[in-house]
């Protein structure tokens, strides 16, 4: 497929999130699971070519039949795929998700496989195609990958290349200790990451664990460096810290049938603004404002339906719903 010149990059993982077809469940009690795609990264690039923002997928899955149907699903849906991977051995990571009866998730694990046997953790830096990130404006990264030794060197060799190539970095925290050997590892690791971002996304949990506040702009201050902050909690209101602008949006009221990648959906709606509005916009309260306000519709939307990328919302139904709602 002909892809159109990349503006975002999202770098990580993409795997099946096996959601249990029966809510309100333990473990113990899940009878039956159904796979829907996911992985944070491969998520907020799908929501951005869903929104008209041109993205491409940086990721290693195996040689297998669950590979080839991510690879087919980002294809299908225009993502840039040259930075995918395949490793001959290992197998695509499949994660196992417990649900609510209030729609929220919770990780329950990978089955009878340990967390770096997947494939995920094998990205190779010296495969990652440089083409990109001479297109490219932005590039999304998380924390979870540097879990694996091979996967964090081809992060930080990402890293390198957007500072060679004047691309800004987004860091969505995405903290998940189940994929930890060692959870005590992942601190000194993400400390790493502040002088090297130029935005960040914080769920409210993250942001109390990393900084002892949910205040977007303490956090801003602290790190100094960044262009913006924001700090996510779900039904709570969304902290923002943009240029010098701060403030706060109530998430839009919908009925919610599960929570899977929406915070991955207001990421790409911010992003997909970014790239509309332009960075230099954000030093306008009004504007900044709008631009958090267009995140929390993509988010909201995308938990109206069932499945992380299935339920993501096109720039057209965005632009509806916020229609419906001023």
């Amino acid at each position: 497929m002909n892809n159109p010149q990349t503006r975002v990059i999202c770098l990580g993982e993409i795997l099946f999130d096996c959601l249990a077809d029966r809510v309100g469940c333990s473990l113990e009690e899940v009878q039956s699971w159904t796979p829907y795609p996911g992985g944070a990264p491969a998520n907020v690039a799908c929501a951005l070519v869903k929104l008209g923002t041109p993205s491409a997928f940086i990721g290693c899955v195996g040689q297998d039949e669950p590979g080839n149907k991510l690879v087919e699903l980002l294809d299908s849906i225009g993502v840039n795929t040259v930075g995918v991977q395949r490793h001959p051995l290992a197998p695509t990571r499949q994660v196992y998700v417990l649900r609510s009866p209030e729609g929220d998730r919770s990780f329950a694990g990978f089955g009878d496989r340990l967390p770096n046997e997947f494939a995920d953790a094998y990205l190779s830096a010296e495969n990652l195609p440089t083409k990109l990130f001479l297109e490219a404006e932005f590039l999304v990264i998380g924390t979870l990958e540097l879990a694996y030794l091979q996967t964090r060197t081809a992060v930080f060799r990402a890293l390198e290349l957007a500072e060679e190539y004047e691309i800004k970095v987004i860091l969505d925290v995405n903290w998940r200790p189940m994929f930890w050997h060692n959870e005590r590892e992942a601190l000194p690791l993400i400390e790493k990451l502040w002088s090297k971002i130029d935005f960040l996304k914080l769920a409210e949990e993250e942001a109390q664990w990393l900084f002892n506040t949910t205040d977007a702009g303490a956090i801003a201050y602290r790190l100094d460096s960044v262009e913006g902050v924001l700090v996510s909690g779900g039904d709570a209101a969304v902290s923002y810290c943009l240029s010098d602008n701060e403030g706060k949006v109530t998430p839009f009221s919908v009925s919610v049938r599960d929570t899977t990648g929406a915070g991955d959906a207001f990421l790409a709606g911010f992003i997909h603004q970014l790239c509309q509005k332009k960075i230099s916009s954000l030093s306008d309260a009004k504007v900044a404002r709008e631009i958090v306000t267009y995140a929390c519709a993509v988010g909201g939307l995308t938990t109206t339906k069932p499945g992380a990328i299935a339920a993501q919302p096109t720039s057209a139904e965005v632009e509806a719903f916020l229609s419906s709602h001023r």
